[in-house]
């Protein structure tokens, strides 16, 4: 469990260090926390790694930075800091080596640690269309109703849809933000942020009242990536952010998988370049849990429906599609075409004269007129 001063020294920097600094993450592994916050309260001499304009500019923040008061706003907004070391801690974050969060400011009451444990990401395009919103909210109520906990970045288009979807199916589900966990972003999506702080977490790096930025949004899905065991992809353009999850998601080693669109849309083509590559091509959530989940979570196999004719044995099968579809055959023809004796064709096709297949016409045999109609349009003739 982190003690306090540690705690103090991580909501410090978390003030003052932006997310995902290797730079900043590099020195605390070497040094500890308590030797970089101490450098940087007393303006101590420049760390190496970093120029004299960057110092400069991370002095001035430690010099406004204030971690008691960051924990009372915290603990008004009804967040908690989540740190290294502690039992909520997701141990998976910790693949992300010195790209690692100093911490994590949780909203909600569930443990982060074990809800990350059963985690899928599902993010797409923020522009995305109906196909997109409507195949990001069933793949994420599939999900949910199979227990998994669904996270995504809190954005419009696929990632409210997902969110939304786990919400309908009363699952849980996980917002990661990329600003302060008391400041919901987008504005437009207040009330959905507040429901999933409810009824499930709503997470972030950055300490309360802190505004996202363009590479705030782009380090956050680094953390989507690594707190799941897999991303999904609904609808990306070649340059879309969903994509830096997802290519995050496979340098982590975790996996990665693409919901196809249509291939005259320019909203999948990210998702379709990733389904050139190592990502799994998925259509719903089963397919989604028998990549990510334990042995056994198989998808059910897919087929068509089953019709009438598949359930003739063999050789009647065989003896009908020697028939041909618009004229009377011998039972000489038939028995060739179906490769059997002549008595055996014969017997097969009283058999399916039983069953409306065929009828006679003289010494010859013929499908019937709902038998050729069946054939084709996959119906019974009876």
């Amino acid at each position: 469990m982190t003690d306090d001063r540690t705690l103090l020294a991580r909501v410090f920097l978390s003030r003052v260090v932006e997310p995902g600094d290797e730079v900043a993450g590099r020195w605390i592994r070497e040094g500890g926390v308590h030797e970089l916050v101490q450098r940087l309260r007393s303006a101590g001499e420049a760390l190496p790694g970093v120029s004299g304009k960057r110092w400069a500019g991370l002095l001035a923040r430690a010099g406004q930075a204030d971690p008691r008061a960051d924990l009372v706003l915290a603990q008004r907004a009804g967040a908690r800091f989540v740190a290294p070391g502690d039992t909520e801690w997701p141990t998976q974050l910790d693949d992300l080596g010195d790209a690692r969060p100093l911490g994590l400011w949780v909203r909600g009451r569930p443990s982060l640690r074990v809800w990350a444990l059963r985690a899928v990401a599902v993010v797409g395009a923020r522009a995305c269309t109906e196909y997109g919103a409507h195949m990001a909210a069933t793949l994420a109520a599939g999900l949910a109703e199979r227990g998994w906990v669904v996270v995504s970045g809190g954005a419009y288009g696929v990632d409210g849809a997902a969110h939304r979807g786990a919400l309908g199916a009363g699952g849980a589900t996980v917002a990661v933000l990329a600003c302060g966990v008391d400041r919901p972003y987008p504005r437009g999506h207040t009330e959905l942020i507040g429901r999933i702080a409810e009824q499930g977490l709503v997470v972030g790096e950055l300490p309360p009242g802190d505004h996202p930025t363009q590479s705030r949004f782009v380090l956050r899905n680094r953390v989507i990536a690594a707190l799941t065991r897999g991303t999904v992809v609904v609808e990306a353009a070649h340059r879309s952010g969903s994509l830096v999850t997802a290519r995050a998601a496979q340098r982590l080693g975790r996996f990665t998988m693409g919901v196809p669109g249509p291939a005259t849309s320019g909203l999948s083509a990210g998702v379709h370049e990733l389904l050139r590559g190592e990502a799994a091509l998925v259509t719903d959530a089963a397919e989604v849990v028998e990549l990510v989940g334990d042995m056994g979570e198989l998808a059910p196999a897919r087929r068509g429906p089953v019709l009438p004719r598949d359930l003739l044995e063999p050789g009647a099968r065989r003896v009908l599609a020697a028939l041909p579809g618009s004229r009377p055959a011998s039972p000489e023809e038939v028995a060739r075409g179906a490769q059997t004796s002549e008595d055996e064709a014969v017997a097969r096709l009283y058999e399916l004269r039983a069953l409306g297949y065929v009828e006679r016409h003289g010494d010859g045999w013929k499908l019937t007129r709902q038998a050729v109609i069946s054939v084709r349009e996959g119906r019974s003739p009876c």
